[in-house]
């Protein structure tokens, strides 16, 4: 599990985040939405320490996290651990992989060969990482018909499919999503959504940030709205997209495809942040 409390961030005099607080159960989909500026990104580059690259600084607050079969140091804090302090590469260590938004792909490097720049951080045996690339592949076929091409030749769809590739070549137990269904055609990012919900089959725990609301509160169990740094509304996915916030803001004419039903203002399994 991923526990975020009380957490403030900021860049220099700006304060990107006022005290978020969220949790990511196991073996869970929990999606942030928001708007930009929100502070979505800033909020996963402080899950994985790349805040630190961005000249960001975490003032308040812990993160923590614990998942099954890691081997990690343990407080008192449920079994969890904080990760807080940690460096990019001791998070991946933990099990913590971000893929980022805009993809971030090394355009130059044949698709292989940014696959196999996602594993060079697991101390896995030469054998597993083969069974994480054929698992890899088997989930993005388009992949293994692309390997000796250069990355960025590929569509944007596909670049989008190999950056979540090469995070998963980790073999993490938590993925951080950063806007996966940017830019794309609506058809693919429907895809997206369905590959989603194969790696969360697979065990894999993801923390999906999108603006995207159609598509992420279908693939969430659960779901936060960020608001200028601070989580204004939080609650079962199926039961946001009900809200006449949520349909308003982020899913307009798209919302009967998700909640199937007309809008309800309060309901008891939400929780509004105010203050």
């Amino acid at each position: 599990m991923l526990k975020v409390e009380n957490l403030v961030v900021r860049y220099g005099a700006v304060e990107a985040l006022k005290g978020v607080s969220l949790e990511v159960p196991d073996n869970s989909v929990v999606a942030v939405l928001g708007s930009n500026g929100a502070g979505k990104s800033t909020l996963l580059r402080a899950i994985s320490g790349t805040h630190r690259l961005h000249r960001g600084r975490i003032e308040e607050g812990t993160i923590s996290y614990g998942a099954a079969g890691r081997e990690a140091s343990q407080d008192r804090n449920g079994g969890l651990s904080r990760i807080d302090k940690l460096d990019p590469a001791k998070t991946v260590s933990r099990g913590i992989v971000q893929s980022p938004e805009g993809r971030r792909i090394f355009g130059r490097l044949t698709v292989d060969e940014n696959l196999r720049a996602g594993g060079m951080n697991s101390s896995a045996s030469k054998s597993t990482r083969a069974e994480t690339r054929d698992r890899v592949l088997t989930l993005f076929p388009i992949l293994a018909q692309r390997g000796s091409q250069r990355a960025s030749l590929l569509s944007g769809g596909e670049q989008q499919m190999l950056a979540m590739g090469r995070a998963l070549m980790a073999s993490p137990s938590l993925l951080l999503l950063d806007e996966p269904s940017l830019g794309l055609a609506p058809q693919i990012v429907e895809q997206i959504g369905e590959i989603v919900l194969e790696i969360n089959g697979m065990g894999t725990s993801v923390l999906l940030v999108e603006q995207n609301a159609s598509m992420a509160l279908r693939v969430a169990q659960y779901a936060h709205v960020l608001e200028v740094g601070k989580v204004s509304l939080s609650g079962p996915a199926a039961e946001l997209a009900k809200t006449d916030q949520v349909r308003d803001l982020y899913l307009g004419h798209g919302a009967e495809e998700i909640s199937g039903t007309a809008a309800v203002g309060r309901s008891q399994h939400l929780t509004r942040w105010t203050g």
